[in-house]
């Protein structure tokens, strides 16, 4: 009886464990480092746009983390999220320009929870 208690047990709470790792969300600023100097996100990431193909490994292999990317208007960052939509990943979110893209993650972030 005690083993099935816990195996429901476990059944019930496994996904609602595995749903939420506690991991944050992955922030990537695609401008040039020139830009990015001029400041940027906390804990964001620098990748170039037309290198986020190349790089993104580097950063994850997990297709389904939720990466928010940005750049000065939302031109770029919408090519980036293009080109990671194209190779898999599923929950790519683009955050517009560096001057709203906080607000943005956190907005996002609040609907989550």
């Amino acid at each position: 009886m005690k083993q099935l208690l816990l195996a429901l047990t476990l059944l019930i709470f496994m996904p609602v464990l595995a749903a939420d790792q506690g991991n944050d969300p992955l922030i990537i600023d695609v401008r040039t480092p020139v830009e990015w100097e001029t400041g940027h996100l906390v804990g964001a990431e620098l990748i170039e746009w037309q290198e986020i193909g190349e790089k993104i490994a580097n950063l994850t292999t997990h297709k389904d983390e939720i990466i928010y990317v940005y750049c000065r208007s939302g031109n770029r960052s919408g090519k980036a999220k293009e080109i990671l939509d194209q190779l898999g990943y599923s929950n790519v979110l683009n955050a517009g320009g560096v001057a709203e893209a906080q607000a943005f993650i956190d907005s996002s972030e609040a609907a989550e929870h």
